[in-house]
Formats: C-alpha cells, structure tokens, sequence
C-alpha cells in the first residue's frame, strides 16, 4: 500500500521544473537561451528514472514530504550541484541520491550556438503512510 501511495502521489505532484527554470545570462547580461537543456526521452523518462531510483525505506517521515531540487546542467550534459532544499533531511538527502544516480546526459542549454550552463528547479511531495 505505501509504495502504491508513493507512486500515486509521486506522479501526480511531481512536476517537471522547466516554466520555474532560473535562465543563464549570457556574458551581456540577456536572459534568454535559444534552446533549453533537454532530457533524452523527455521529462516523464526524467521522472521515472527519479522514481526508479528514490529508496522510499530511507526516508523517515510520516505524512507529507516535499522538497525544492535545484540542479545544473552543464556545457557537456552532465548534471551537478544537487541541492534539495525542504524540512525533512531524510528526504532531501534522498532525493539528491535519486538524481545522482542518473548517469543520462542531457542535451545542454545553447546561446548563440554555444553550449551553456542551465538550472533546473524541479518541486517534488511524496505522502508516506
């Protein structure tokens, strides 16, 4: 039952951070990029990989659970500087694993056809019974 609940809610409160997305500047200081970092398969492979990886025994909480992931990804398509910011620790230091452990490079942000860095604010809530 609670792995069926962090399923339901995992998918239904999982929202993939593109329109909350802090753009890089380029080096005049424009907000804008031509093409945004992308995720090979498209942001629902992104989530299931999150979901396939996220070790539900781990988090010690009961009720709701909620987190702000923020990462960058960078000129090569790697992702770096994980950082989950919520009140449960058990949960963040969870979520950041769950993303590490996504070896996928991404297709990286580009300006003027240049390869630049970009990062992601991706909110995750999970109930736990």
């Amino acid at each position: 039952m609670r792995f069926f609940v962090f399923v339901l809610l995992f998918i239904s409160c999982f929202v993939f951070g593109q329109s909350e997305t802090k753009i890089v500047k380029d080096r005049e200081g424009n907000d804008v990029v031509e093409k945004m970092a992308t995720f090979p398969g498209g942001a629902n492979e992104f989530r299931n990989l999150i979901s396939k990886n996220f070790r539900i025994k781990k988090v010690k909480i009961k009720g709701l659970a909620k987190c702000d992931i923020t990462f960058v990804v960078d000129r090569d398509g790697t992702v770096t500087d994980i950082k989950a910011i919520g009140e449960n620790e058990s949960f963040n230091q969870e979520a950041i694993r769950a993303i590490s452990k996504i070896k996928t490079k991404w297709s990286p942000a580009t300006i003027n056809g240049t390869n630049v860095r970009y990062r992601y604010k991706v909110p995750l809530k999970m109930v736990f019974d």
